[in-house]
């Protein structure tokens, strides 16, 4: 999807579709005035018997409004005023994309920026409206072709031209494609999402962008590191595991980066400890990490942020035959620690263990956050609305929770008390990879904070935003949005970006 501008007037404007938004108890704004005008009162006609859709999320598609030259007049709902916070606002925007997808038009003009909305400027407002409708133009390909008569997808969308419009939509249209990134790599079947191909998508990307540099790690570069917890989940698959290392040099020569580790358990079977049959199918997501941090590492190359970054990504395949690690085995991690294997499910948190020690050790990083679709407990504390945020920093918190605000990509923290840290001890290892029910997401938090020592670090629990467990949904792209609006701060804000 294409964005542009445009200096035509509502009513004048070239295109398949425009897209207008309209609230309870609300006026109609300027683009529906106009429209309105030209139509010769047919959008008034229509709000008085009741036949425009106010509430938020629902919608309606016009064609061939008199006087408009627009095919298509899609009115979507916003809902209550009171409520038009930036979440309603990017909910209404992601139902007008669907509309618009639906309806076969190939371009659009999108207005829904004239919406009032709690707290958010002109800017946000246009960025987030391209965001959702490039997000709901998403369709799968990679191993169904769509049929003759499918929706064709939306070519372009052109907003109002104004100050930092332009800007605006440069950005979005980076963020758009790091989330596609993820969300490509979150729906591939695992036969051709391997580790291997999850390394040759991340040459492919350095390839494309100067400026962007990669490293693979194979498996016996691996064991002379040490990185046995990382190597014990991959044992039992003929799919070798990979460490891989995105590198973005934005920032000044010798300046400490910023760090992400990506969980890629491309499959996951549960090894030994086998996962139940149903939905054991979705543990294709299981590398949603992984695809998060490559897509994230892509906005960042075409926004050319102006800071270091690394991307690390520790990718496995998790099966079980004569040489998968096993309940009971003791592995030693890469930092020398000991941990007691109590269920071979638990295993991403065994490879972000060797993962965050390297990352910390090698790359020397100001702050590392991982990410990973580590427990099903946090999809149980928090169901698929936020992520869990787990760190003992409560500024770095604090900067997550904030972004992940902005970018309406939402998280929530969870303590990390050390209290929980008992549930982890064991008498035959310097840990367990298990603590039992309780608090389970917090726990395995716990164990990785043991492997970031020295690091300012966050944990970033996304098994429930990557996707909708149950639900024939694909991965949702999620926390691309959050970490990449948490990159910009950091460098400065999107006004200091490119000056």
């Amino acid at each position: 999807m294409q964005f542009t501008t445009t200096t035509d007037n509502a009513s004048a404007v070239e295109t398949d579709c425009l897209i207008v938004g309209l609230g309870v108890d609300q006026e109609f704004g300027p683009g529906l005035k106009a429209l309105d005008e030209a139509g010769k009162g047919l959008l008034t006609r229509l709000d008085e018997r009741n036949e425009l859709p106010r509430k938020a999320g629902k919608t309606l598609i016009l064609h061939d409004v008199d006087g408009v030259n627009a095919a298509r007049v899609l009115v979507t709902g916003l809902g209550k005023s009171e409520k038009l916070d930036g979440i309603a606002y990017v909910k209404a925007a992601q139902a007008a994309g669907k509309a618009l997808r639906q309806s076969h038009a190939t371009s659009a003009c999108c207005l829904l920026a004239e919406a009032d909305v709690k707290d958010r400027d002109q800017d946000w407002k246009v960025r987030q409206a391209a965001l959702a409708l490039a997000h709901s133009d998403y369709v799968y390909s990679a191993t169904k072709k769509p049929k003759d008569d499918a929706a064709p997808a939306t070519g372009s969308v052109s907003f109002p031209a104004a100050d930092g419009v332009e800007t605006q939509l440069a950005i979005a249209n980076s963020i758009a494609a790091g989330i596609q990134r993820c969300r490509d790599l979150g729906d591939l079947p695992p036969n051709i999402c391997t580790p291997i191909y999850l390394a040759e998508i991340a040459k492919k990307l350095a390839a494309e962008h100067d400026g962007l540099e990669v490293e693979i790690l194979d498996e016996k570069q691996m064991a002379k590191l040490n990185m046995n917890a990382l190597l014990a989940v991959g044992q039992g698959s003929t799919n070798p595991p990979r460490l891989v290392r995105l590198s973005w040099k934005g920032g000044k020569k010798g300046d400490a980066p910023v760090a992400m580790v990506g969980k890629g358990v491309t499959f996951d079977t549960g090894g030994i400890s086998i996962k139940p049959r149903d939905l054991m199918e979705q543990m294709k997501f299981d590398m949603c990490g992984a695809a998060t941090t490559i897509g994230v590492m892509e906005a960042v190359a075409q926004l050319k942020l102006p800071m270091n970054v690394e991307g690390v990504v520790v990718a496995v395949e998790n099966m079980l035959d004569g040489k998968a690690y096993r309940p009971g085995d003791v592995i030693t991690a890469m930092n020398g620690k000991t941990i007691e294997v109590h269920n071979t499910d638990a295993e991403g948190r065994m490879i972000l263990a060797d993962g965050i020690y390297w990352t910390g050790q090698k790359l020397k990083p100001e702050v590392t956050v991982d990410i990973a679709t580590l427990t099903g407990a946090c999809v149980v504390a928090l169901g698929h609305h936020a992520c869990g945020i787990m760190t003992q920093d409560d500024e770095l918190a604090d900067e997550l929770l904030a972004a992940g605000t902005e970018a309406a990509d939402r998280s929530w923290r969870l303590p990390l008390w050390d209290d929980y840290q008992e549930q982890i001890e064991t008498p035959f290892a310097d840990m367990k990879n298990l603590g039992g029910m309780p608090a389970g997401a917090i726990t395995a938090g716990c164990l990785l904070s043991r492997f970031a020592d020295g690091q300012r670090w966050a944990h970033i629990d996304i098994a429930g935003a990557a996707w909708q467990w149950g639900k024939p949904e694909s991965a949702s792209g999620r926390p691309v949005g959050m970490l990449v609006q948490w990159l910009a701060d950091r460098a400065g804000g999107w006004d200091a970006i490119g000056k």
